[in-house]
């Protein structure tokens, strides 16, 4: 598994480096040293109503399925949370932590407090799928001549995957339905009764929007300014690379992705790396002094506990 992991992160650092000198790294320095301090001031105060409507959302989800999170403390553990995504290998150490440290504030336990973390980012990821999606059928139709790939081969794809996946389910059919059957109470509960569904999906719309719009900011403040369609077409299939598990926070597939599309719009593909890398800045820098912040006030009081 070391092994593995070493190798995935050095996957990442590598794809970030051949898109670096791919693109020509001295545009990327000259764009990265035009960005004006409002920029960053703007990101940053964005990034941070971004981890407060994560922590609200989660909340919610969590007292939806009785175990109860005081405002202050959903928003403390996401930031720690956040931050440890971002900069631990697979992502998920962060929602990990969450879990860990919630877990003994109710009579659920970490079962209940893992169920509300896995719902929470379901939620989330949801809306984001549902983004893109949306935004690749509008591509061929708003913008038919500057399409990043020929769709002939991503059609089949797309069939051979539906059919693949249609296949699976008739064949484990009656074996899913139990597995999914289980979960069927915590998600009625966290996303259908009493108007579960409006609330989640209005969090998530808002914090969806906010990683969109920080990521619209890095592009202007390094002088590439999109086009209001790219906020539903590049921007999002740009953030579901980092999706792919290799590096870490995404760091290397996002850059690969930007650098391709954004001469799409007439701008380099230094001007696209430049502000996927001020994008992944203004997303560390948002949630890394709060988050050590908490780390660092955890420790201490483990300590303290200890002595």
């Amino acid at each position: 598994m070391r092994k593995l992991k070493a190798f995935t992160i050095g996957a990442g650092l590598l794809l970030l480096a051949v898109v670096l000198f791919a693109v020509d790294p001295a545009g990327v320095i000259e764009a990265l040293g035009r960005v004006p301090p409002g920029y960053i001031l703007a990101a940053v105060l964005v990034v941070q109503v971004q981890i407060v409507l994560s922590a609200l959302r989660w909340r919610f989800t969590a007292a939806r399925l009785g175990h109860p999170i005081a405002v202050p403390i959903a928003v403390r553990e996401y930031y720690l949370g956040s931050v440890l995504n971002q900069t631990l290998p697979g992502g998920i150490a962060g929602d990990a932590t969450r879990v860990y440290r919630t877990s003994h504030r109710n009579s659920g336990g970490w079962k209940r407090a893992a169920t509300a973390v896995v719902l929470e980012r379901l939620s989330g990821q949801f809306a984001f799928f549902l983004l893109t999606c949306l935004g690749l059928m509008a591509w061929p139709i708003l913008l038919p001549g500057r399409l990043p790939v020929d769709l002939a081969p991503a059609i089949w794809i797309v069939v051979a995957l539906v059919a693949m996946i249609g296949g699976a389910v008739a064949w484990f059919g009656a074996p899913l339905r139990a597995w999914l059957g289980q979960f069927g109470p915590d998600l009625k509960a966290a996303f259908w009764k009493d108007g579960a569904l409006a609330v989640q999906a209005g969090l998530s719309a808002l914090i969806v929007a906010s990683y969109v719009l920080t990521f619209l900011i890095a592009s202007d403040a390094v002088g590439a300014t999109l086009p209001p369609i790219a906020a539903v077409t590049a921007v999002p299939l740009c953030l579901l690379t980092m999706l792919v598990p290799i590096g870490i926070g995404g760091w290397g597939t996002r850059e690969a992705a930007a650098a391709a599309l954004w001469p799409l719009f007439g701008f380099s593909g230094a001007e696209g790396l430049a502000a996927s890398l001020l994008y992944g800045m203004f997303s560390l820098a948002g949630t890394a002094l709060p988050g050590l912040v908490v780390l660092a006030g955890s420790l201490l009081g483990g300590l303290r506990r200890g002595k």
